[in-house]
Parts: C-alpha cells; structure tokens; sequence
C-alpha cells in the first residue's frame, strides 16, 4: 500500500525539480497540483480517502484558529486601547474530552497562542483544564466556546 503523503511529496519534488526552481514557493505549487492529481486519481490508491479526510479536518483547524486568533487580538487590543477596559480575568477548569498527551497538547497551546487565554495546567488524570481568561465575563461561555471549538477541532482532526 502506498502512503498518499508520501506519494504527494514525492510529486511535489518532481514539480520543483521540472521547473527548476527548488524553492519553498515551488514546493508549495507541486504539492497542491500534486494533491490535486492524487483527489483526481482517488479510486487508483486505497488510502487516499483517509487522507484526504484528514487534511480537509487539518485546513479546518488551521482556518478557523487562524479566525479566533484575528477575532481574540482585536478584543485584546482594543481593551488595551481605550480607556474604559472590559477585562474580568478568572482562572477556571474546563473538563476535558481530548484523549491522550497529543491531543490535549494541541488543544493547551492552541488556547495558550490566543491572546486573552492562557492554558494553567492539566489534572494528573488529564480530565481537567486550568486556564487563565482575560474576558471572563460568562466562565460558562468560555468552557462551550473552548469545547465546541479549538477542543472538538483537534479532536476531529487528530482522529
């Protein structure tokens, strides 16, 4: 069985070395019209569905992190900008569905890279978060908006 990454990799090589530019920017175009001629030829390799699942459920993850990172930044600043500040900092445990050391270290330094949260600590049995907020307003909203989302992110990308 091939490793469709693999293969996508070795593609994106190719790509670079027939253009002659071995650059991170001609890696980047071989890997996506590599990508592209693998989703196209599917049926031939047995795990390519798997794999494309996962990167789907990757780009999902970066993309909406990317989104409460813009989102949180401007909240942050703008508290730090204007005169009336908003902040009502708590530190709160979130329970935790996240299985095994990889997932809930996503998941701690996703929440740690937000500006305005900061992951604390994790219980010994790994069910439990500590995390600092700085908006705190509603702990209740923070734990749904931390489970339904960078939580059940990681865990449908990492599955």
């Amino acid at each position: 069985m091939i490793n469709v990454l693999t293969l996508n990799i070795i593609l994106a090589v190719a790509w670079a070395a027939l253009t002659g530019e071995i650059t991170l920017g001609a890696l980047l175009v071989g890997f996506l019209f590599g990508s592209f001629a693998l989703y196209l030829t599917r049926p031939l390799f047995p795990g390519s569905q798997l794999y494309f699942r996962r990167v789907w459920k990757w780009l999902k993850l970066i993309v909406l992190f990317l989104y409460e990172l813009l989102v949180s930044s401007i909240q942050v600043v703008w508290d730090v900008l204007t005169p009336t500040h908003k902040s009502n900092p708590k530190i709160m445990s979130i329970p935790l569905d996240a299985k095994g050391e990889m997932q809930i270290l996503f998941v701690t330094n996703l929440i740690s890279l937000t500006p305005g949260t900061l992951s604390l600590d994790v219980t010994e049995d790994e069910k439990t978060l500590y995390i600092h907020a700085m908006f705190a307003d509603d702990p209740d909203e923070i734990r749904r908006a931390i489970k339904e989302g960078m939580e059940r992110w990681v865990i449908e990308a990492m599955e």
